[in-house]
């Protein structure tokens, strides 16, 4: 299985891209002697060279220092909301889908969350909550959980009526025993290849979130934050835009690359043989 995941091209350039940001993110220490918040109104709105290869923002700051800082902001948040809104998502899927009587009332729960824009939500979340690090993650793992919970749902819709799950029931195992014994392993294959997608549904939300102001505070440099600076200076000092931008575009490409390797592999549809 592993073999044909890894054969295709797909893949192993998508898994690479998102190892490679990884270890830029941290290593981040290691990769720059600049302090990402550290202003020289001296050197202001510098282009790229080779004292600064991403050149400088309005306040003097390194770019390049800003954006590999600001992925480990990034991928913190992608890789918590990811966590939660799996976890989350796929209890709720998996309890929901089994038990009739519980359906109806955390589906239509999941179904108001779904009515609204995810982004607008998720700035209404901010509003209350205020904006930091915990209250993104809070925010975006709500505004993702019920697309997990839907999912896992449909796969435990199925995987119930198989006559193995039948045959355990007459055997007198437990609902508990045969809903975390049989019925989620036979889940995972959806809920993994939901959690690449959650991931890099997460790095766009959080940048969104912190574009509008109402992400992650200023002083912590994100990729969100810095693309927020730049919105002044694009036609004079395109660079504060674009390296954030790649980063970005690199790490939500490769997540996805990713995950429709692991549905092409995981799907008996789509399998190739």
């Amino acid at each position: 299985m592993i073999y044909h995941l890894f054969r295709r091209k797909t893949v192993l350039i998508g898994l690479g891209l998102v190892v490679f940001v990884i270890c830029l993110a941290v290593f981040s220490s290691l990769l720059t002697s600049y302090d990402p918040n550290g202003v020289k109104v001296e050197e202001r709105l510098m282009s790229p060279s080779m004292q600064h290869i991403f050149g400088t923002d309005d306040f003097g700051r390194d770019v390049y220092s800003r954006v590999i800082h600001g992925g480990k902001t990034s991928l913190i948040i992608g890789a918590t909301v990811m966590l939660l809104a799996v976890g989350a998502g796929s209890l709720i899927g998996l309890f929901s889908g089994f038990y009739k009587t519980l359906d109806h009332v955390l589906m239509r729960i999941m179904d108001g969350l779904m009515s609204f824009p995810g982004l607008v939500l998720a700035i209404a979340m901010m509003g209350v909550l205020g904006g930091s690090l915990t209250t993104v993650i809070i925010a975006l793992s709500i505004v993702y959980m019920p697309r997990v919970a839907r999912v896992v749902r449909g796969s435990v819709l199925v995987v119930r009526e198989y006559p193995f799950i039948e045959a355990e029931r007459a055997l007198g195992a437990s609902k508990i025993y045969i809903l975390f014994t049989h019925i989620l392993p036979n889940c995972l294959s959806s809920i993994i290849i939901q959690a690449t997608f959650i991931f890099s549904y997460a790095v766009l939300g959080e940048a969104a979130l912190s574009f509008l102001g109402v992400g992650v505070p200023p002083t912590t440099p994100s990729w969100g934050n810095i693309l927020s600076d730049s919105r002044v200076y694009i036609v004079q000092a395109w660079w504060i835009a674009v390296f954030p931008g790649a980063a970005i575009m690199l790490t939500v490409l490769g997540l996805n690359m990713f995950g429709d390797g692991l549905r092409d592999m995981l799907d008996p549809k789509l399998r190739k043989v």
